[in-house]
């Protein structure tokens, strides 16, 4: 095995206990998706990408086959899938689901994040540099 081989850098992540973690309500809602949408064999797709207005954003899809290089993981019946750029970001990270009045929808808890915007779904690390200033368009901050 070659030194920095992405595909056992992305085993051992997988073999971590709790990479990823999705709490009960947000399992129901994935399932519920699932189910509604009439993909019951399809995985979601958790990533991270360029963007937003901390400079970083979650983003989730669901996709039918993972790609050769993603972590694949079953939790409570679901499966997640996570490129390995992806999973150097969201390594820890909590999934959840939050209904309220006051707006609901995925949320995600993340230890690698030093900063988020209010809207919950841009974040910003320590590697990733200033965030720009301003708001994003979801939230008022």
């Amino acid at each position: 095995m070659a030194v920095n081989d992405p595909v056992a850098d992305i085993a051992s992540v997988i073999e971590e206990e709790n990479f990823l973690t999705v709490t009960p309500p947000a399992l129901n809602m994935i399932k519920t998706l699932l189910s509604q949408r009439n993909i019951p064999d399809h995985a979601l797709r958790v990533f991270v990408s360029g963007g937003g207005c901390s400079g970083l954003q979650y983003g989730m899809a669901f996709e039918p086959q993972p790609k050769d290089y993603d972590a694949l993981v079953e939790v409570g019946g679901v499966r997640l899938v996570v490129d390995p750029t992806s999973l150097l970001y969201l390594r820890g990270a909590v999934i959840d689901f939050v209904d309220s009045l006051m707006g609901g929808g995925f949320r995600i808890e993340n230890p690698n994040a030093v900063s988020s915007c209010g809207c919950g779904t841009s974040f910003k690390t320590k590697d990733s540099g200033e965030a720009s200033a301003g708001g994003c368009s979801s939230c008022s901050h």
